[in-house]
């Protein structure tokens, strides 16, 4: 008679790829980023979670007392990295309340979308992905809230402060010869970033509107060319920024987590893990799977932050509270 294998000899397979799957979020920095692939786990690694519950169903099953073991492994590294986002930060208080919201191109409302920010009363409102078309609704029906405006290419903010030292930020759009030759007012058209000193009465707030490149899955891979060199770029001018107190509104089109953002989050704190409740997930917006819209401070305080209700767009707007 042959005896049946006991509860530490059952279940090893298990055990290893429980091992496999916590070194996997602990090391993820070192994965390739050949193809993309490293930012492709980043943008989705909080749901590597999901690998805990199914192995340790399986582990229960097989009544593998190694594989239970080896879970301990993901499940340490998942709560290091993300059981601080469970638990509510935000406390009460602000002195100033900032919006972003990627707009849509394809928004069939952009009026509607724009009475429900203004609704927010938010004292600062960042747009992305302002079409032409949509621009004159835009600013029709955010003139009444918001005083202060600038609209540089497809990027807009709105105020209910004094607006100066407005400008567009570049954020290499166009690589190599070609685009540098390009002249200023063609560029201007397809400015994806601007930045303002909004005048509060607690002094000059740098406040930054960024939407950076589309990232695309291939058969070839995961394709995140122009992103990146547009984060770079944006970094680069956060480093040169002299105001103390800075604020970053954007669609950055990749999660915190994505090493392409490094060069940002050295300089920048995101309001979401400070101050938020939960994750934040901001797209897509009838089913968020990952906060991509984001809110970075330096400087100040966030003290709450969360996610608005969905518009016409396919994202969700992000808004949150500061003070001094």
């Amino acid at each position: 008679m042959v005896a049946r294998p006991g509860p530490w000899e059952r279940g090893r397979v298990l055990a290893a790829l429980a091992l496999l799957l916590g070194l996997l979020m602990v090391l993820h920095g070192y994965v390739t980023d050949r193809a993309g692939l490293g930012s492709l786990v980043e943008t989705f690694l909080p749901w590597f979670g999901l690998g805990v519950p199914v192995l340790l169903a399986a582990a229960l099953r097989r009544r593998s007392s190694t594989a239970l073991v080896a879970l301990l492994l993901p499940v340490s590294v998942w709560l290091s990295l993300y059981g601080g986002l469970l638990a509510d930060k935000s406390r009460p208080g602000g002195d100033l309340t900032v919006a972003g919201h990627n707009v849509g191109a394809d928004n069939a409302d952009p009026a509607g979308t724009a009475r429900a920010l203004a609704a927010s009363r938010a004292d600062v409102l960042a747009l992305e992905e302002i079409t032409a078309q949509a621009k004159p609704l835009y600013e029709k029906a955010l003139a009444a809230a918001y005083p202060y405006h600038t609209v540089q290419g497809t990027v807009g903010l709105w105020s209910r402060l004094p607006l100066s030292d407005v400008r567009p930020v570049d954020t290499k759009m166009d690589a190599g010869p070609l685009g540098d030759a390009k002249p200023a007012d063609v560029k201007l058209t397809y400015t994806r970033a601007l930045r303002a000193t909004v005048t509060t009465d607690r002094g000059p707030l740098a406040v930054y509107v960024a939407h950076l490149g589309s990232v695309r899955v291939f058969p070839t891979g995961f394709w995140t060319g122009s992103r990146d060199r547009n984060a770079g770029a944006l970094a680069e001018a956060l480093a040169a920024e002299r105001n103390e107190r800075v604020v970053l509104l954007g669609d950055l089109n990749g999660t915190l987590d994505d090493r392409a953002f490094d060069g940002i989050t050295a300089r920048l704190r995101s309001a979401q893990d400070e101050a938020g409740n939960g994750f934040g997930f901001s797209w897509p917006a009838a089913f968020p799977v990952a906060r991509i819209d984001q809110i970075l401070v330096r400087g100040v305080r966030p003290d709450s932050s969360w996610v608005m209700p969905a518009t016409g767009s396919d994202h969700l707007p992000v808004a949150a509270r500061i003070s001094w």
